[in-house]
């Protein structure tokens, strides 16, 4: 199970977009959430920016839409190029349909939960995603601290990831740090979600380095 450092951009100066994606080069992909300010109380930015980041970014991009009405909206972000679309169980209305619509265009298909959405109802539904989000904050904001009540969560999910044979990535967002991301680690998430612990460094590539160490680390004690 390879280990996957996905920095997210909403840490990162705006203004110099094509420079702070330059600082992630070593990174595995470029995390980018979009707020549509109803399914989240924060708006950031939309299918025309991605686009203009797709053209200049160093790594695949890693898409994460927190907005109303994914089942129209999403596939959009797949046909612009990016690798991987994850929208939430939250608010999809036909997450299998979505999923293999987002297959069909080329992306990796991601299903998102709220740290108070349970995973059972999906658990059969796992051969339909590629990578499982259990978000490890609520979804809105940078800069929360780590809810560790999401931990066994993250443990179930890879469990019945393991059980069932697949290879179905389980990715955590939410104040993952050199602090929290061996706890994710050890409960089985594989792809890990920094940003202000990436953006706020003094070097942005070393950090990387770092927390790409110590998720291994931890999955060697496993």
């Amino acid at each position: 199970m390879s280990i996957v450092i996905s920095p997210s951009i909403l840490n990162s100066d705006f203004s110099d977009l094509r420079g702070e994606l330059a600082k992630i080069a070593g990174a595995d992909f470029a995390h980018v959430n979009v707020m549509d300010n109803h399914f989240v109380p924060n708006l950031s930015l939309g299918l025309p920016v991605v686009e203009r980041i797709l053209e200049v970014s160093p790594v695949p991009v890693d898409a994460h839409l927190m907005i109303d009405d994914p089942d129209r909206w999403a596939p959009a972000y797949a046909e612009a190029g990016c690798a991987s679309v994850t929208f939430h169980a939250e608010a999809a209305a036909a997450p299998v349909k979505l999923a293999r619509d987002l297959r069909g265009l080329g992306a990796r298909a991601g299903l998102a939960l709220r740290p108070a959405t349970a995973v059972e109802p999906y658990l059969d539904l796992l051969p339909e995603f590629d990578m499982i989000l259990v978000m490890t904050v609520e979804p809105g904001f940078g800069g929360q601290s780590f809810i560790d009540a999401t931990l066994p969560k993250i443990a179930r999910t890879r469990k019945a990831v393991t059980e069932a044979g697949l290879d179905v990535w389980v990715q955590v967002d939410g104040g993952i740090s050199r602090e929290t991301i061996e706890r994710a680690a050890d409960a089985g998430a594989n792809v890990f979600v920094a940003g202000s612990a990436v953006y706020r460094a003094e070097d942005a590539a070393a950090e990387v380095d770092a927390l790409r160490d110590l998720a291994a680390g931890a999955h060697h004690h496993r």
